[in-house]
């Protein structure tokens, strides 16, 4: 059946990032929707953000487009020109190879709810405020090209 039951997806708050970033994303709640659904050719989650919480570390992709779709709630896109109330019903999109990181804050008192859709591929992600950069083979170093100690992630 082509409609997905969200509670049957697994809801998680794991990240990648390695400390202190990480923290950072801790209210972040997401479902991957992609593999529950059998698809392959793009990612999407939903994500769930609690009151304070961010949904990544501010960055931009050289090789991904990302879309996304707010659902319920509202949070504050922080882009390097400003910030931007992003609320139910809107879009915002974020075109591969335009060195404009960004991400969501909830600054509201409620969850905010969105959907996040990109399509994952082998390039370096970027993050301009912090000394973290994911390269095109998966894994993060310090932007000198050093790896993070064992055990900060």
């Amino acid at each position: 059946m082509p409609k997905l039951d969200l509670s049957a997806i697994e809801q998680t708050n794991r990240t990648g990032y390695p400390e202190p970033y990480a923290s950072d994303v801790a209210g972040r709640f997401y479902r991957r929707l992609v593999p529950a659904a059998g698809l392959s050719d793009f990612g999407a989650s939903h994500v769930t953000l609690r009151p304070g919480a961010m949904s990544s570390q501010r960055h931009w992709h050289e090789g991904e487009d990302e879309l996304v779709v707010m659902l319920s709630g509202w949070a504050v896109l922080v882009e390097e020109a400003g910030e931007t109330v992003i609320r139910a019903g809107e879009v915002a999109a974020f075109p591969k190879g335009v060195a404009d990181g960004h991400h969501l804050v909830n600054r509201s008192g409620e969850d905010c709810v969105f959907v996040a859709i990109g399509r994952p591929a082998e390039s370096d992600c970027h993050y301009p405020d912090i000394d973290l950069h994911l390269g095109a083979g998966g894994g993060y170093t310090h932007k000198d090209g050093s790896l993070y100690a064992v055990g900060t992630s």
